[in-house]
């Protein structure tokens, strides 16, 4: 039996932090009290305007596939997570393999989860390895979510930031990853969502992200304890055997409360929110990335990593590291 195993991490922030202070500073009706207090974000970093995710992506990338010990050709097949493309098309996968200079013509291609998107990278590749088509992936989660902020809107600005995290996941003789779930449900598409796009030239509808912060949260504390209980039961196992929970990094009291619901102590759950905020699809990856190269995750450890975002999407994965 094909086994799947994470062979490598990365992960990359753009410039310097930009704290909540200087978020004031810059003229944003906001205080460091207010949102930290209510999300535990204290900072985030922002890409250049001439930054896309596919260069946010490509550094995490290089990271993540030194740290898997293997060449950049070595990788036949690339799974790029991103709600903030670099382009309508081509995808961003694709720049990313031609920026990383594989030429060996493997497939590339994005998914649009928004913060799931990771998650759901990572189980599609885990299938596509197991099927014995392919026997290195690289999953990268990327996001400039600055992009698409409402910079007067204080209530959904200062929870954001742009960042990229990457793994690469190879053939093992052991098992990996041990179970995954994903899930949908469009019906709660309004609380949410980016309701723009672009028609002969010109944006359609409204190009900010728009977020029922209540609702939001309700719904995310709820399909995250399911679906984390949900991988745990397919294995098996049960929280107790888990060394560390890593989820998707959008807020701490969601995080809390996730944990809480599984029995966990926040001393086994990975939390890197405070330092960067809400990347989206890349905030899995980069905790995971942190968790790694300060020591806190090692090999032989089991860890869960799970995600919820506008969709509303959400998955798991249980993983012995």
């Amino acid at each position: 039996m094909i086994h799947v195993r994470i062979a490598g991490t990365g992960s990359y922030l753009p410039g310097e932090p930009v704290s909540n202070d200087d978020l004031v500073a810059r003229g944003i009706d906001t205080s460091d009290e207010w949102v930290a207090a209510r999300t535990g974000i204290r900072a985030r970093h922002l890409a250049a305007a001439d930054v896309g995710a596919s260069d946010l992506a490509r550094v995490a990338s290089e990271r993540a596939i030194e740290a898997a010990g293997c060449d950049p050709d070595d990788i036949d097949l690339i799974i790029v997570a991103t709600s903030t493309p670099d382009y309508i098309f081509p995808s961003t996968a694709a720049l990313l393999q031609s920026k990383l200079g594989i030429r060996n013509s493997c497939a590339a291609f994005d998914v649009q989860a928004v913060c799931a998107g990771f998650i759901y990278g990572l189980t599609i590749a885990e299938k596509f390895i197991r099927s014995g088509s392919h026997k290195r992936a690289l999953v990268v989660g990327a996001e400039v979510f600055s992009r698409i902020l409402d910079w007067s809107d204080r209530s959904t600005c200062v929870l954001f930031g742009d960042g990229a995290g990457a793994v690469v996941l190879e053939t093992s003789d052991k098992p990996g990853i041990l179970a995954s779930a994903l899930h949908a449900d469009g019906s709660h598409h309004p609380i949410l969502c980016v309701a723009g796009s672009v028609a002969s030239g010109q944006v359609i509808g409204d190009p900010f992200l728009r977020m029922d912060g209540q609702a939001v949260f309700k719904f995310a504390v709820k399909v995250l304890g399911e679906v984390a209980s949900e991988v745990l039961d397919k294995a098996g196992v049960s929280a107790e055997s888990v060394d560390w929970l890593i989820p998707h990094q959008a807020n701490l009291r969601i995080i809390q409360a996730t944990a809480k619901r599984l029995g966990l102590s926040m001393d086994n759950v990975i939390t890197t929110v405070a330092r960067h905020g809400n990347t989206s699809a890349a905030s899995i990856p980069l905790a995971l990335d942190v968790a790694v190269r300060e020591g806190h995750l090692q090999r032989g450890q089991r860890i869960v990593l799970e995600g919820v975002g506008g969709g509303f999407t959400w998955g798991a994965a249980l993983i012995d590291f």
